[in-house]
């Protein structure tokens, strides 16, 4: 059974940045299509960033998010990551991280693609 394990949440101050990760248990880690998502109250869950599992690491990011995060996997540690830089309190949701082990993803932003769920990380962004 896949467990997908978040960590890196926090408290953080509007302008400042965290660093999230993902651990995965898991074989073949690299040929999984990887990403992250968040559902703020109320709102529906979003995708954040995707990337594939392709040797260069193809990336796609949400509009709201692109130039501030940053996407990236280390497969010899089974471990996904998401760089947050420039935190708005828009960014305040519920992050979780996502695995599916499909060659190709049709749209790699819409959750129902991907089959593996971590239990979330909490970010807030509050002054």
């Amino acid at each position: 059974e896949v467990q997908l394990v978040e960590s890196g949440g926090g408290l953080v101050q509007p302008g400042g940045s965290l660093t999230l990760s993902c651990t995965a248990s898991v074989y073949f880690f690299g040929t999984y299509n990887l990403a992250w998502f968040r559902q703020a109250p109320g709102k529906e869950r979003e995708g954040v960033a995707a990337i594939d599992s392709a040797g260069a690491g193809r990336t796609n990011y949400a509009d709201s998010v692109k130039g501030r995060f940053t996407i990236s996997r280390d497969n010899a540690k089974n471990t996904l990551y998401l760089q947050m830089n420039s935190l708005k309190p828009e960014d305040t949701a519920l992050y979780y991280c996502a695995a599916d082990p499909r060659r190709r993803i049709a749209n790699p932003t819409l959750p129902s693609e991907y089959t593996y769920w971590g239990q979330g990380t909490r970010v807030t962004v509050s002054s």
